[in-house]
Protein backbone atom coordinates (compact mmCIF):
# COMPACT_ATOMS: atom_id res chain seq x y z
CA UNK A 1 0.00 0.00 0.00
CA UNK A 2 0.95 3.29 -0.95
CA UNK A 3 2.11 5.38 2.37
CA UNK A 4 0.82 8.74 1.55
CA UNK A 5 -2.53 6.49 1.32
CA UNK A 6 -2.36 5.47 4.96
CA UNK A 7 -4.57 7.89 7.50
CA UNK A 8 -3.20 8.76 10.81
CA UNK A 9 -6.52 7.86 12.65
CA UNK A 10 -5.18 8.70 16.20
CA UNK A 11 -5.97 12.34 15.46
CA UNK A 12 -6.03 15.47 18.14
CA UNK A 13 -9.55 17.52 18.90
CA UNK A 14 -8.95 21.08 20.14
CA UNK A 15 -11.89 20.86 23.16
CA UNK A 16 -12.68 24.35 24.57
CA UNK A 17 -13.95 22.94 27.56
CA UNK A 18 -10.25 20.17 28.17
CA UNK A 19 -7.72 21.57 25.99
CA UNK A 20 -6.48 18.24 23.87
CA UNK A 21 -8.42 15.19 23.10
CA UNK A 22 -7.24 12.15 22.00
CA UNK A 23 -9.16 9.97 19.75
CA UNK A 24 -8.17 6.42 21.51
CA UNK A 25 -8.54 4.03 18.54
CA UNK A 26 -8.69 3.54 15.30
CA UNK A 27 -11.84 2.72 15.06
CA UNK A 28 -13.38 5.48 16.81
CA UNK A 29 -11.80 7.52 14.16
CA UNK A 30 -13.86 5.93 11.47
CA UNK A 31 -17.47 6.53 13.37
CA UNK A 32 -16.67 10.25 14.09
CA UNK A 33 -15.92 10.30 9.95
CA UNK A 34 -19.53 8.40 9.70
CA UNK A 35 -22.27 10.88 8.29
CA UNK A 36 -24.62 9.83 11.24
CA UNK A 37 -21.87 10.84 13.87
CA UNK A 38 -21.68 13.87 11.93
CA UNK A 39 -25.00 15.09 11.63
CA UNK A 40 -24.63 15.66 15.62
CA UNK A 41 -22.92 18.60 14.58
CA UNK A 42 -26.26 20.36 13.79
CA UNK A 43 -27.77 19.60 16.78
CA UNK A 44 -27.87 22.55 19.73
CA UNK A 45 -27.23 20.48 22.80
CA UNK A 46 -29.17 22.64 24.69
CA UNK A 47 -32.35 23.43 22.30
CA UNK A 48 -33.37 27.10 22.30
CA UNK A 49 -31.61 27.93 25.60
CA UNK A 50 -29.48 30.25 23.63
CA UNK A 51 -32.35 32.90 23.67
CA UNK A 52 -31.26 32.87 27.87
CA UNK A 53 -27.83 32.43 27.58
CA UNK A 54 -26.45 33.48 24.26
CA UNK A 55 -23.26 31.67 24.79
CA UNK A 56 -25.28 28.27 24.63
CA UNK A 57 -25.08 27.24 21.29
CA UNK A 58 -22.35 24.19 21.30
CA UNK A 59 -24.13 21.12 19.86
CA UNK A 60 -24.37 17.26 20.28
CA UNK A 61 -21.11 16.29 18.58
CA UNK A 62 -18.86 18.28 21.10
CA UNK A 63 -20.63 16.90 23.88
CA UNK A 64 -20.56 13.28 22.74
CA UNK A 65 -16.43 13.73 21.96
CA UNK A 66 -16.00 15.08 25.25
CA UNK A 67 -18.05 12.33 27.37
CA UNK A 68 -15.44 9.79 25.33
CA UNK A 69 -12.85 11.50 26.95
CA UNK A 70 -13.83 11.81 30.06
CA UNK A 71 -14.33 7.66 29.32
CA UNK A 72 -10.81 7.62 28.83
CA UNK A 73 -9.52 9.01 31.79
CA UNK A 74 -11.94 7.19 33.47
CA UNK A 75 -11.02 3.60 32.38
CA UNK A 76 -6.85 4.83 32.88
CA UNK A 77 -8.14 5.14 36.42
CA UNK A 78 -9.52 2.05 37.24
CA UNK A 79 -6.82 -0.28 35.32
CA UNK A 80 -4.10 1.37 37.49
CA UNK A 81 -6.19 0.24 40.40
CA UNK A 82 -6.03 -3.33 38.97
CA UNK A 83 -9.95 -3.52 37.80
CA UNK A 84 -9.40 -5.49 34.78
CA UNK A 85 -10.73 -3.54 31.73
CA UNK A 86 -9.32 -5.08 28.26
CA UNK A 87 -8.58 -3.43 24.85
CA UNK A 88 -11.63 -5.13 23.74
CA UNK A 89 -13.74 -3.57 26.20
CA UNK A 90 -12.47 -0.18 26.29
CA UNK A 91 -12.58 0.16 22.87
CA UNK A 92 -16.32 -0.77 23.22
CA UNK A 93 -17.40 1.24 26.75
CA UNK A 94 -15.38 4.01 24.69
CA UNK A 95 -18.31 3.52 21.22
CA UNK A 96 -20.52 3.01 23.70
CA UNK A 97 -20.51 6.69 25.48
CA UNK A 98 -19.19 8.13 21.91
CA UNK A 99 -23.05 7.05 20.69
CA UNK A 100 -25.17 7.43 24.01
CA UNK A 101 -26.80 10.23 21.90
CA UNK A 102 -26.90 9.21 18.19
CA UNK A 103 -30.28 9.23 18.09
CA UNK A 104 -31.36 12.79 19.58
CA UNK A 105 -33.07 14.56 16.54
CA UNK A 106 -33.42 18.59 16.18
CA UNK A 107 -33.16 20.76 19.53
CA UNK A 108 -32.05 17.19 21.46
CA UNK A 109 -34.58 16.80 23.96
CA UNK A 110 -37.21 19.54 23.07
CA UNK A 111 -38.50 17.77 20.17
CA UNK A 112 -37.96 14.46 21.46
CA UNK A 113 -41.72 13.34 21.06
CA UNK A 114 -42.92 16.73 19.01
CA UNK A 115 -41.00 14.99 15.85
CA UNK A 116 -42.07 11.41 16.22
CA UNK A 117 -43.66 10.41 18.84
CA UNK A 118 -43.54 7.87 21.49
CA UNK A 119 -39.75 6.98 20.88
CA UNK A 120 -37.07 7.80 23.29
CA UNK A 121 -33.84 9.13 21.68
CA UNK A 122 -32.23 6.07 23.61
CA UNK A 123 -34.45 3.68 21.64
CA UNK A 124 -32.92 5.50 18.08
CA UNK A 125 -29.74 5.29 19.26
CA UNK A 126 -29.84 1.50 19.64
CA UNK A 127 -31.13 1.95 15.71
CA UNK A 128 -28.34 3.67 14.80
CA UNK A 129 -25.42 1.86 16.57
CA UNK A 130 -27.31 -1.74 15.16
CA UNK A 131 -26.68 -0.31 11.59
CA UNK A 132 -23.63 0.36 11.90
CA UNK A 133 -22.82 -2.68 13.27
CA UNK A 134 -23.80 -4.20 10.01
CA UNK A 135 -22.01 -1.59 8.45
CA UNK A 136 -18.78 -2.62 10.00
CA UNK A 137 -19.07 -6.01 10.14
CA UNK A 138 -19.96 -6.83 13.77
CA UNK A 139 -17.37 -4.66 15.54
CA UNK A 140 -19.73 -2.37 17.58
CA UNK A 141 -21.04 -6.10 19.04
CA UNK A 142 -19.67 -5.41 22.62
CA UNK A 143 -20.54 -1.85 22.43
CA UNK A 144 -24.52 -2.40 22.31
CA UNK A 145 -23.94 -5.16 24.79
CA UNK A 146 -22.94 -2.72 27.05
CA UNK A 147 -24.97 -0.11 26.33
CA UNK A 148 -28.31 -2.30 27.08
CA UNK A 149 -26.60 -3.65 29.94
CA UNK A 150 -26.73 -7.27 28.85
CA UNK A 151 -22.53 -7.36 29.49
CA UNK A 152 -21.28 -9.21 32.07
CA UNK A 153 -19.45 -6.62 33.40
CA UNK A 154 -21.94 -3.92 35.22
CA UNK A 155 -19.86 -1.46 35.80
CA UNK A 156 -18.73 -0.90 32.30
CA UNK A 157 -22.42 0.40 31.56
CA UNK A 158 -22.50 2.66 34.87
CA UNK A 159 -19.81 4.41 33.11
CA UNK A 160 -21.95 4.66 30.14
CA UNK A 161 -25.66 5.02 32.15
CA UNK A 162 -25.90 5.41 35.60
CA UNK A 163 -26.04 8.60 37.68
CA UNK A 164 -22.82 9.38 37.62
CA UNK A 165 -21.37 8.33 34.22
CA UNK A 166 -19.45 10.58 31.83
CA UNK A 167 -22.32 11.58 30.18
CA UNK A 168 -23.60 13.70 32.84
CA UNK A 169 -20.01 14.57 34.22
CA UNK A 170 -19.33 15.96 30.75
CA UNK A 171 -22.51 17.90 30.34
CA UNK A 172 -22.95 19.59 33.91
CA UNK A 173 -19.43 20.73 33.12
CA UNK A 174 -19.56 21.23 29.14
CA UNK A 175 -23.34 23.48 29.96
CA UNK A 176 -21.87 25.59 32.60
CA UNK A 177 -19.02 26.35 30.37
CA UNK A 178 -20.91 27.84 27.45
CA UNK A 179 -23.65 29.09 29.38
CA UNK A 180 -21.80 31.25 31.94
CA UNK A 181 -23.34 29.35 34.70
CA UNK A 182 -20.73 28.98 36.82
CA UNK A 183 -22.64 26.76 39.51
CA UNK A 184 -22.46 24.11 37.27
CA UNK A 185 -18.68 23.81 37.19
CA UNK A 186 -18.03 20.28 38.44
CA UNK A 187 -14.19 18.77 39.86
CA UNK A 188 -14.66 16.03 36.88
CA UNK A 189 -10.96 15.25 36.91
CA UNK A 190 -11.07 14.65 40.91
CA UNK A 191 -14.58 12.70 40.55
CA UNK A 192 -12.86 10.08 38.15
CA UNK A 193 -9.85 9.76 39.73
CA UNK A 194 -11.73 8.69 43.09
CA UNK A 195 -13.88 6.11 40.80
CA UNK A 196 -13.54 2.38 41.90
CA UNK A 197 -15.31 -0.75 41.14
CA UNK A 198 -16.61 -2.96 44.25
CA UNK A 199 -18.53 -6.04 43.94
CA UNK A 200 -19.03 -5.17 40.28
CA UNK A 201 -20.19 -1.92 40.82
CA UNK A 202 -19.17 1.35 39.94
CA UNK A 203 -18.13 3.23 43.44
CA UNK A 204 -16.52 6.59 44.57
CA UNK A 205 -13.83 6.07 47.39
CA UNK A 206 -14.58 8.52 50.48
CA UNK A 207 -11.91 10.67 50.09
CA UNK A 208 -14.37 11.96 46.53
CA UNK A 209 -17.39 12.36 48.92
CA UNK A 210 -17.09 16.36 49.10
CA UNK A 211 -16.82 16.61 44.93
CA UNK A 212 -19.95 14.37 44.90
CA UNK A 213 -21.70 16.76 47.02
CA UNK A 214 -20.88 19.13 44.53
CA UNK A 215 -21.59 17.39 41.69
CA UNK A 216 -25.37 17.00 42.78
CA UNK A 217 -25.77 20.09 43.77
CA UNK A 218 -24.11 21.66 41.28
CA UNK A 219 -26.80 19.46 38.58
CA UNK A 220 -30.04 20.69 41.01
CA UNK A 221 -28.49 24.61 40.69
CA UNK A 222 -28.43 23.54 36.66
CA UNK A 223 -31.61 22.31 36.56
CA UNK A 224 -33.54 25.33 37.74
CA UNK A 225 -30.82 27.94 36.68
CA UNK A 226 -30.13 26.18 32.89
CA UNK A 227 -32.43 22.83 31.76
CA UNK A 228 -35.62 24.81 33.18
CA UNK A 229 -35.26 28.72 33.13
CA UNK A 230 -38.32 30.03 32.51
CA UNK A 231 -37.38 31.76 29.62
CA UNK A 232 -36.02 28.55 27.76
CA UNK A 233 -39.50 26.57 28.82
CA UNK A 234 -41.40 29.07 27.20
CA UNK A 235 -39.52 28.98 23.80
CA UNK A 236 -39.57 25.86 23.99
CA UNK A 237 -43.46 25.09 24.39
CA UNK A 238 -43.73 27.63 21.54
CA UNK A 239 -41.48 25.23 19.52
CA UNK A 240 -43.28 22.38 20.05
CA UNK A 241 -46.96 23.76 19.83
CA UNK A 242 -45.60 25.27 15.94
CA UNK A 243 -44.52 21.77 15.45
CA UNK A 244 -47.92 21.00 16.49
CA UNK A 245 -49.79 23.01 14.60
CA UNK A 246 -47.79 22.37 11.27
CA UNK A 247 -48.38 18.42 11.33
CA UNK A 248 -52.51 19.63 12.35
CA UNK A 249 -52.08 21.66 9.03
CA UNK A 250 -51.13 19.10 7.22
CA UNK A 251 -53.43 16.40 8.32
CA UNK A 252 -56.29 18.90 6.88
CA UNK A 253 -53.51 18.68 3.54
CA UNK A 254 -53.60 22.54 3.70
CA UNK A 255 -49.80 23.39 2.07
CA UNK A 256 -47.16 23.26 4.36
CA UNK A 257 -42.87 24.24 3.32
CA UNK A 258 -40.43 21.78 4.45
CA UNK A 259 -37.90 19.98 3.87
CA UNK A 260 -38.72 16.35 1.88
CA UNK A 261 -37.04 14.28 5.36
CA UNK A 262 -39.25 16.43 7.72
CA UNK A 263 -41.85 16.76 6.16
CA UNK A 264 -41.58 12.72 5.95
CA UNK A 265 -42.32 12.71 9.76
CA UNK A 266 -44.53 14.94 10.36
CA UNK A 267 -47.09 13.28 7.34
CA UNK A 268 -46.97 10.01 9.36
CA UNK A 269 -47.14 8.52 12.53
CA UNK A 270 -44.28 6.99 13.15
CA UNK A 271 -43.64 4.38 15.45
CA UNK A 272 -40.20 2.17 16.25
CA UNK A 273 -41.39 -1.02 14.11
CA UNK A 274 -41.46 1.55 11.38
CA UNK A 275 -38.32 1.86 12.19
CA UNK A 276 -36.94 -1.59 12.10
CA UNK A 277 -39.35 -3.08 9.10
CA UNK A 278 -38.43 0.18 6.48
CA UNK A 279 -34.89 0.99 6.55
CA UNK A 280 -34.99 4.12 4.93
CA UNK A 281 -37.06 5.33 7.96
CA UNK A 282 -33.99 5.94 9.83
CA UNK A 283 -31.69 7.01 6.83
CA UNK A 284 -34.52 9.99 6.46
CA UNK A 285 -34.22 11.01 10.40
CA UNK A 286 -30.25 10.97 9.61
CA UNK A 287 -30.54 13.36 7.40
CA UNK A 288 -32.73 15.92 10.04
CA UNK A 289 -31.33 18.41 12.53
CA UNK A 290 -31.96 22.00 13.33
CA UNK A 291 -31.62 23.75 10.32
CA UNK A 292 -34.90 21.62 9.05
CA UNK A 293 -36.69 23.08 11.58
CA UNK A 294 -35.70 26.93 11.71
CA UNK A 295 -36.01 26.82 7.73
CA UNK A 296 -39.59 25.86 8.11
CA UNK A 297 -40.33 28.10 10.58
CA UNK A 298 -39.21 30.75 8.45
CA UNK A 299 -41.72 30.33 5.87
CA UNK A 300 -44.12 29.48 7.95
CA UNK A 301 -44.05 33.17 9.28
CA UNK A 302 -45.40 33.85 5.97
CA UNK A 303 -47.99 31.31 6.21
CA UNK A 304 -52.01 32.17 5.81
CA UNK A 305 -52.96 30.22 8.88
CA UNK A 306 -53.05 32.77 11.94
CA UNK A 307 -51.99 30.53 14.65
CA UNK A 308 -49.11 28.87 12.68
CA UNK A 309 -47.51 32.54 11.41
CA UNK A 310 -47.80 34.21 15.01
CA UNK A 311 -46.27 31.49 16.94
CA UNK A 312 -43.36 31.06 14.14
CA UNK A 313 -42.91 35.20 14.22
CA UNK A 314 -42.82 35.32 17.86
CA UNK A 315 -40.16 32.52 16.99
CA UNK A 316 -38.06 33.90 15.01
CA UNK A 317 -38.01 37.45 16.37
CA UNK A 318 -37.81 36.14 20.31
CA UNK A 319 -41.43 37.95 21.08
CA UNK A 320 -41.93 35.61 23.73
CA UNK A 321 -45.09 34.69 25.64
CA UNK A 322 -45.65 35.37 29.58
CA UNK A 323 -44.76 32.90 32.14
CA UNK A 324 -46.31 32.41 35.79
CA UNK A 325 -44.07 29.53 38.27
CA UNK A 326 -45.92 28.64 41.35
CA UNK A 327 -45.52 25.56 43.46
CA UNK A 328 -49.05 25.09 44.21
CA UNK A 329 -51.92 24.83 41.08
CA UNK A 330 -53.50 27.28 39.33
CA UNK A 331 -57.07 29.00 40.19
CA UNK A 332 -59.12 27.23 37.14
CA UNK A 333 -61.39 29.99 37.36
CA UNK A 334 -58.12 32.38 36.61
CA UNK A 335 -56.84 30.23 34.07
CA UNK A 336 -60.39 30.04 32.13
CA UNK A 337 -60.30 33.79 31.79
CA UNK A 338 -56.95 34.36 30.49
CA UNK A 339 -58.41 31.84 27.76
CA UNK A 340 -61.61 33.37 26.78
CA UNK A 341 -59.73 36.80 26.71
CA UNK A 342 -57.38 35.33 24.45
CA UNK A 343 -60.02 33.64 22.35
CA UNK A 344 -61.93 36.74 21.81
CA UNK A 345 -58.95 39.06 21.00
CA UNK A 346 -57.52 36.36 18.26
CA UNK A 347 -60.65 35.14 17.24
CA UNK A 348 -59.55 32.01 17.77
CA UNK A 349 -61.94 28.50 17.65
CA UNK A 350 -62.17 26.33 20.54
CA UNK A 351 -59.31 23.75 19.53
CA UNK A 352 -56.88 26.48 18.88
CA UNK A 353 -56.73 28.32 22.08
CA UNK A 354 -54.31 25.93 23.79
CA UNK A 355 -51.77 26.87 21.23
CA UNK A 356 -51.79 30.18 22.90
CA UNK A 357 -52.46 29.34 26.85
CA UNK A 358 -50.83 26.15 28.04
CA UNK A 359 -50.43 24.69 32.00
CA UNK A 360 -47.97 21.97 32.37
CA UNK A 361 -46.19 20.86 35.53
CA UNK A 362 -42.50 21.20 35.92
CA UNK A 363 -40.66 18.63 38.21
CA UNK A 364 -36.91 17.65 38.69
CA UNK A 365 -34.84 15.37 41.39
CA UNK A 366 -31.60 15.41 42.05
CA UNK A 367 -30.88 12.17 42.85
CA UNK A 368 -32.86 9.16 42.71
CA UNK A 369 -32.63 6.85 46.01
CA UNK A 370 -33.75 3.83 44.28
CA UNK A 371 -32.25 1.75 41.88
CA UNK A 372 -28.12 2.33 40.96
CA UNK A 373 -27.26 4.66 43.77
CA UNK A 374 -24.28 6.70 43.90
CA UNK A 375 -21.95 4.42 46.32
CA UNK A 376 -19.24 6.08 48.54
CA UNK A 377 -16.50 3.06 49.55
CA UNK A 378 -14.73 3.30 53.06
CA UNK A 379 -11.06 2.22 53.54
CA UNK A 380 -12.93 -0.69 55.72
CA UNK A 381 -14.66 -2.08 52.76
CA UNK A 382 -18.16 -1.13 53.72
CA UNK A 383 -20.44 0.54 51.35
CA UNK A 384 -22.92 3.61 51.78
CA UNK A 385 -25.26 5.33 49.82
CA UNK A 386 -23.99 9.23 49.37
CA UNK A 387 -27.19 10.24 51.07
CA UNK A 388 -26.27 8.23 54.06
CA UNK A 389 -22.67 8.96 54.17
CA UNK A 390 -23.16 12.56 53.44
CA UNK A 391 -22.70 14.70 56.20
CA UNK A 392 -24.39 17.93 54.24
CA UNK A 393 -27.15 16.37 52.58
CA UNK A 394 -30.50 15.44 53.44
CA UNK A 395 -31.73 12.33 52.33
CA UNK A 396 -35.57 13.28 51.95
CA UNK A 397 -34.36 16.86 50.31
CA UNK A 398 -31.67 15.03 48.15
CA UNK A 399 -34.73 12.70 46.61
CA UNK A 400 -37.61 15.03 46.59
CA UNK A 401 -38.98 15.67 43.58
CA UNK A 402 -39.98 18.95 42.93
CA UNK A 403 -43.16 20.49 40.94
CA UNK A 404 -43.54 24.08 39.71
CA UNK A 405 -46.58 24.65 37.60
CA UNK A 406 -46.10 26.44 35.05
CA UNK A 407 -48.87 29.36 32.89
CA UNK A 408 -48.31 30.54 29.71
CA UNK A 409 -50.05 33.24 27.65
CA UNK A 410 -49.16 36.00 25.42
CA UNK A 411 -47.21 38.91 26.67
CA UNK A 412 -49.93 41.61 26.05
CA UNK A 413 -52.24 39.80 28.28
CA UNK A 414 -50.00 40.22 31.52
CA UNK A 415 -50.60 43.64 32.84
CA UNK A 416 -54.46 42.55 33.06
CA UNK A 417 -54.26 38.82 34.03
CA UNK A 418 -51.57 39.72 36.76
CA UNK A 419 -54.70 41.49 38.13
CA UNK A 420 -57.07 38.68 38.23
Amino acid sequence: MNKSNIVNKLKIINDPVYGFVKIPFDFIYDLLQHPYFQRLRGIKQLGLTSLVYPGATHNRFQHAVGAMHLMSQAVAVLQSKGIKISEKESEAVHIAILLHDIGHGPFSHVLEHAVVEGISHEEISILFMERLNEEFNGKLSLALEIFKDNYSKKFLHQLVSSQLDMDRLDYLRRDSFFSGVTEGVIGSDRIIKMLHVSGDQLVVESKGIYSIEKFLIARRLMYWQVYLHKTAVVAENMLVNVLRRAKYLLKKNEDIFGTPHLLFFMKHEISLDSFIRDESVLQKFAMLDDCDIMSAIKVWTLHDDFVLSTLSKAIINRDLMKIELRNDAFDVERSSKIKKRIQEEYSLKEDEIDFFVNEKVLENHTYTLTGENINILFSDGTLKDVSEASDILNHDVLGKNVKKSVLIYPKFLKDWAQNL
